[in-house]
């Protein structure tokens, strides 16, 4: 598998506090990796560097490089924006925008100069379909996009997070919200995204992670412990410490 992001001796602070510590990783393009490891163990703070979404963060500091396609994110001539647009982000609670399932998913591409109707009817049209949910509301598209369920609304978000055309789609404990039934369609819909598009996803759900991901990333403490191929990282670890935490003995 080609890798589309390239981790190197990243180290990333809060202030005084140490929250990644010497992570070296490649992520492969058009597959699902998933993060996983106890509360506060840096694998939303990883997931993160991804889109500079911890540059809101007062006193956070990297050192090292995280390049995407080849490119150093943290570089001053990278556009921020514009790597917001490359890399869509879905996070943990669905929280989609006070506005009308239509202008939720059209409102990236306008911001992005597109203001045809005829085009932008179509980029709602596929981004609904790519998240398995036109069917479902396309006779309501003018409705808020609040009138429907908290797993609509969640696939709502992806489809909105694809309208931009990303190459990168993080999941940031996307389904922890959700019912078991909206939690299936997500997987669901993932494995079908992976085809088109290269997937990270933080999830506290081991099982989760072993049903849907190619590759499996286990943390502790900040560390990268073990990255593997999921199926052996779950029936072969080989620290100990990956052993305890998916045999249940802490976490």
């Amino acid at each position: 598998m080609n890798s589309i992001i390239e981790i190197n001796d990243l180290d990333l602070f809060y202030g005084d506090f140490h929250a990644l510590k010497h992570v070296n990783m490649e992520i492969p393009e058009k597959a699902i990796t998933a993060f996983i490891g106890p509360s506060g163990c840096g694998k939303s703070t990883l997931l993160r560097t991804f889109n500079r979404m911890n540059d809101m963060i007062a006193g956070t500091r990297i050192e090292g490089s995280v390049e995407i396609a080849g490119t150093d994110i943290y570089s001053d001539e990278v556009d921020v924006e514009t790597l917001r647009k490359r890399v869509g982000m879905v996070f943990q609670q669905p929280n989609p925008f006070p506005k009308s399932i239509y202008d939720n998913i059209a409102y990236g591409p306008r911001l992005h100069g597109i203001t045809d109707r005829k085009k932008l009817d179509e980029i709602v049209e596929t981004s609904l379909r790519s998240a398995a949910l036109w069917n479902e509301v396309k006779d309501h598209l003018k409705r808020s996009a609040f009138s429907i369920s908290g797993g609509q609304q969640q696939r709502l978000c992806i489809a909105r997070a694809l309208a931009v055309e990303p190459d990168i789609l993080l999941m940031d404990e996307a389904t922890s919200a959700l019912d078991p039934i909206s939690t299936l369609k997500i997987e669901e819909l993932a494995q079908e995204l992976k085809d088109r598009y290269t997937i990270v996803m933080v999830t506290h759900n081991m099982h989760q992670a072993a049903r849907v991901s190619q590759q499996t990333v286990f943390f502790l403490n900040g560390e990268v412990v073990e990255y593997s191929e999921t199926e052996r990282l779950f029936s072969n670890p080989t620290d100990q410490r990956t052993e305890d935490y998916i045999s249940g003995r802490f976490g």
